[in-house]
């Protein structure tokens, strides 16, 4: 391939010839400067005022500041000579990439018109002045060499020549692992490009190890390929150092023999002139041209010259996007399957805070049957020195349990929540999962999180209710779990599952009731509901918890912000920082002083409209039928009118997505 490259811009060149001619006759300007750059300096020191005749030496100085300015009359012709063989190449890539944009509906049109070809062009210029200047540097340096002494020449030309040898002989390898690298490169920003749109969709199904997977096999591979490239770069700063360097170091170390055999000492400073002045900078131009954008330019050239978009380009971005956007549900499907649902009521439950004992579990229970949830003395504090939101906290649920968590507002509800779903970890204890430590791929392959903030997005609704199955979902299915969690009235106006939905077009509350239902068709048995009913009224708050608390298997704990769902709940856990207490709702009222605070302070009827949630969408929801309006939320977790901010994680935002 680079061959055919190769070829191409040989016969480029070729069918250009005059303008190669013209660009190499404004170029011998620049080489009559580069030689009186030396030459002129020697005779101003040896025939002026080394001689005692400054005249003559400032006479020689003025023909070297002509040359300057006959050169910078050549530079500026040699741009326009540039321009002449650049622009065709320009125009010929547009037009080929046009063709084939229009011919085979190259997506990848747009990017080779708007930033290849500029790629190409700009690359291919820088190329043609530097290799120019270098050539054109070296004939003047050397003619200037000659000119004053060929002893001169004797000490600089190895060197040079080394140098070159060197960097020539590395510089295909050099090419490929720089190519190599910005293969790598440009696949790490496809990979970021189509994962970080859809970071909401990984986080939302749970498929973020195996996410972090794939991009770090990316990010592996750039960092060995930038490592290669690395050590095959000494080598072009050895080559540089070795052809533009170690001259200046002889001409000072062979000073005396040099003057010894009739070398002057103008010729000698004329020699370091043309050195340091000259061809140290044309070499560090050729070195890093050639070496850097040369091979950028070979692989811009081929993708823009190829002959079908098959297998790379736009095609292969997409692809790769397709992999990334489709990774997290596949990831989950892969966790869901295999998965077993328990059987309820088959744990003891334990008292967190005052070692009070619960019920006693079934006779036929299996003692060897884990528990659904197990906290042991979780610990967890926002900074190492913050006061602990969580502290030393025993919590245990069987199978089959229903939990309402209550609290204060900002005492750590939904912190406890985020725990339990592994999207924090505890400073001190553990947290398990029907036995499996949080976080870990076991347990979150166990649980489902509905946070405050309900995720949908653009598409059927049978592919937002399905999202966290592994296949898609009969609509008898679909259908019965719309009508147990509420969302059949939703479910028919919309137009059935294949009704493609709108996340603005749906109220905040309607958007609560699709991942509601999708988290009931999970295979999850932990459903995490916190606050997820905020914006329904109170009964649809309570068909919804009913319906969770009546699947197969399922375990539910409710972050709740109603006096009802406490009521419903078989448990009820009150925080209120280090004073936790565990029980039923008749227990707790009769010997908890802070949950009969909390009951006193909770409104009978429906919830107050709650806080604006800031939706990223900008979506005013509008209550519907069932659905309470979505303005100011008068939380019922204290004194009446306490208002709440509808999150707890504290300089953390909000918990992201179910999961």
């Amino acid at each position: 391939m680079t061959e055919g490259v190769h070829r191409r811009g040989l016969r480029f060149l070729r069918d250009r010839w005059r303008v190669v001619v013209r660009l190499a006759g404004w170029s011998v300007l620049e080489t009559g400067q580069t030689f009186l750059t030396g030459y002129a300096l020697a005779r101003a020191l040896d025939e002026g005022f080394l001689a005692g005749r400054p005249g003559v030496g400032l006479a020689w100085l003025g023909v070297a500041g002509l040359g300057v300015l006959v050169g910078a009359y050549g530079t500026v012709r040699v741009y326009g000579a540039v321009a002449a063989l650049v622009e065709p190449l320009r125009d010929r890539l547009v037009a080929r990439v046009v063709g084939r944009g229009v011919r085979e509906a190259d997506a990848g049109a747009l990017s080779g018109l708007t930033q290849q070809v500029e790629i190409a062009r700009d690359t291919f210029a820088g190329l043609v002045m530097v290799s120019r200047s270098f050539v054109f540097t070296a004939i003047g340096a050397i003619a200037g060499l000659v000119s004053l002494d060929p002893l001169l020449l004797l000490v600089v030309a190895p060197p040079l020549a080394a140098g070159l040898g060197l960097f020539a002989a590395t510089l295909r390898p050099l090419a490929r692992r720089q190519e190599a690298f910005l293969v790598a490169d440009e696949a790490l920003a496809d990979r970021l490009g189509a994962v970080c749109p859809g970071l909401r969709d990984i986080t939302a199904a749970g498929a973020e190890e195996r996410v972090a997977a794939t991009t770090g096999s990316r990010v592996d591979a750039e960092f060995r390929a930038a490592r290669s490239l690395a050590r095959w770069g000494v080598l072009r700063v050895a080559s540089l150092a070795l052809g533009g360097q170690l001259p200046i170091v002889l001409l000072l170390a062979c000073a005396p023999w040099l003057l010894d055999h009739g070398v002057t000492p103008g010729a000698l400073v004329g020699a370091l002139a043309y050195v340091t002045q000259s061809l140290l900078p044309a070499l560090h131009n050729l070195v890093h041209g050639l070496g850097t954008s040369g091979s950028r330019l070979a692989v811009v050239l081929r993708r823009l010259t190829r002959e079908s978009s098959s297998g790379g380009g736009a095609g292969a971005d997409a692809g790769a996007e397709d992999e990334a956007r489709t990774g997290a549900g596949a990831g989950t499907r892969a966790e869901n399957e295999g998965r077993s649902r328990t059987a309820p009521d088959s744990a003891p439950r334990t008292h967190p805070a005052d070692g009070t004992p619960t019920a006693p579990t079934h006779p036929t229970e299996a003692p060897s049957s884990p528990p659904a949830l197990s906290l042991s003395s979780v610990t967890f504090a926002y900074g190492p020195h913050a006061t602990p939101v969580i502290d030393d906290l025993d919590l245990t649920l069987p199978p089959g349990a229903h939990l309402a968590v209550v609290g204060p507002s900002g005492i750590g509800k939904s912190t406890l929540a985020a725990l339990v779903a592994g999207l924090l970890e505890p400073g001190r204890g553990t947290v398990r999962l029907c036995g499996h430590p949080v976080p870990g791929p076991e347990a979150a392959a166990l649980r489902v999180l509905i946070p405050q903030e309900a995720y949908v997005f653009t598409g059927t609704l049978a592919e937002n209710l399905g999202h966290l199955r592994p296949d898609p979902v009969p609509e008898a299915e679909l259908v019965a779990a719309a009508e147990a969690v509420g969302l059949l009235p939703l479910f028919e106006a919309l137009g059935g599952p294949t009704a493609t939905v709108d996340p603005a077009a749906l109220s905040a509350g309607e958007r609560q009731l699709v991942a509601l239902t999708r988290a009931y068709l999970a295979h999850a048995p932990l459903a995490l509901l916190d606050e997820a009913t905020c914006h329904l009224d109170a009964r649809a708050e309570e068909r919804a918890e009913r319906a969770f608390a009546e699947r197969p298997g399922g375990t539910l704990v409710v972050v709740a912000h109603r006096i009802s769902s406490a009521r419903r709940a078989d448990r009820v856990l009150v925080m209120d920082g280090r004073h936790t207490a565990y029980g039923t709702h008749d227990e707790l009222v009769c010997r908890s002083a802070s949950y009969r605070a909390l009951v006193g302070g909770w409104t009978p009827g429906p919830s107050e409209p709650p806080l604006a949630l800031g939706d990223p969408d900008r979506v005013d929801a509008i209550a519907g039928p069932g659905l309470a309006g979505d303005g100011r939320h008068v939380v019922a977790h204290g004194p009446v009118g306490q208002v709440q901010t509808p999150r707890d994680l504290r300089h953390r935002g909000s918990l992201g997505g179910e999961g």
